[in-house]
């Protein structure tokens, strides 16, 4: 899949009584709120709905696109993968009606979308929940592969993503793998040249991490002039496919079979899985920054050290309005979010993109964010 490609699916069956289910489930809210959501639900939606952002999202959109079309078979859906800043940008524009963002909302752009929505300002809910894998290419010393996983921890991660270690054999790295073999090769690395929701974790991680290693800012775009910049998530991965002694980073569900590395919490050194992105998440608080209503933004402890929890995680977002001056966006938003974060939607984003499904709590209160959505 080309990470520009413009993503469409138009449905081929009826089952508005499954979506009405489907709202019905919105864990714990209230039975006011519930009815609302089921009413809406059972509404009837066609048109053109237009969606851009963030690429580590893509398999997953694409795999709700299809599951959105067995519900509402003349909603015609596009998705652009062009990354989570041009993403929330285009959404500020008002040329689309949601985006998909790696990265919560600035104070500025919360306010920016009072232009946007009919009345209040936007609001992020997480939908999508993976690891972000440390991917190297190391075939020729037999490293690659998902049952490979080199130890690394944060300080040494920055210290490779700073340029300070320059070769794979380095003591840094070979004290965390006594009974590893490491070539004695140039690592080259590899970072997102556009302006990412997925650089603005993986650097937040390594500065929570690192201490004194690492003395950059956490931004959507690369700090530094180490390496060399792809673009967008599958630009990662196919330039670290193309050369050894490569490392990057990128969402989990594309990391195929280069090797990715296990990170150090507590004593033990934790490998990315869904279960353990989950863990992290859950253990993680909200963000009190985020005041504005009906946001849900989650503030990771990359310093945890809960056994099996894997620190590097990447929560994406959909940016939607309250209102919207085209109550049909509205109706198809409100639908959109219902059924993405249903247990149905998150399975599905789970099958096929290896992302971790989110925890029950979690989904009733991103629920009272949804149900809060006027379609009248």
């Amino acid at each position: 899949m080309r990470n520009n490609a413009l993503i469409r699916s138009v449905a081929a069956l009826s089952g508005f009584a499954m979506l009405a289910a489907l709202a019905a489930c919105g864990d714990n809210t209230s039975a006011t709120s519930s009815s609302s959501a089921s009413t809406s639900a059972a509404a009837s939606i066609s048109g053109e709905f237009a969606g851009a952002g963030a690429s580590s999202q893509q398999s997953a959109v694409e795999a709700w696109i299809a599951g959105f079309a067995d519900k509402q078979p003349d909603a015609k859906i596009s998705y652009d993968p062009s990354g989570s800043g041009a993403g929330v940008s285009t959404f500020l524009t008002g040329s689309t009606v949601w985006a998909g963002s790696d990265a919560a909302m600035t104070s500025d752009q919360v306010s920016q979308s009072k232009s946007v929505c009919a009345t209040g300002t936007a609001f992020d809910v997480p939908v999508y929940i993976s690891p972000i894998a440390i991917v190297y290419n190391l075939k020729s010393a037999g490293l690659n592969g998902t049952s490979k996983h080199l130890k690394l921890d944060g300080e040494t991660i920055a210290k490779i993503f700073d340029g300070k270690i320059t070769k794979w054999n380095d003591s840094a790295i070979a004290k965390m793998n006594p009974n590893v073999t490491l070539p004695d090769l140039a690592i080259t690395v590899v970072h997102r040249s556009d302006k990412s929701g997925t650089t603005k974790n993986f650097v937040s991680y390594i500065k929570d991490t690192a201490s004194s290693a690492w003395s950059y800012e956490v931004g959507e775009n690369w700090p530094n002039n180490v390496g060399q910049g792809a673009k967008g998530t599958s630009g990662v991965i196919t330039t670290v496919n193309q050369a050894e002694g490569t490392i990057g980073y990128a969402d989990a569900s594309q990391a195929g079979s280069l090797g990715t590395a296990a990170v150090k919490v507590g004593d033990e050194y934790v490998p990315y899985s869904a279960d353990a992105a989950a863990k992290v998440v859950d253990a993680s608080p909200k963000d009190d920054t985020a005041t504005q209503a009906n946001r849900v933004v989650i503030k990771i402890d990359h310093n945890t050290t809960e056994s099996g929890a894997y620190p590097v995680v990447l929560v994406s977002y959909d940016i939607a309005c309250p209102a919207y001056k085209d109550t049909k966006n509205a109706e198809f938003v409100k639908q959109w979010l219902t059924y993405v974060v249903s247990k149905d939607g998150q399975k599905t984003a789970a099958d096929s993109a290896g992302s971790a499904p989110m925890s029950a709590s979690l989904r009733a209160e991103v629920m009272k964010s949804v149900n809060a959505i006027k379609t009248k």
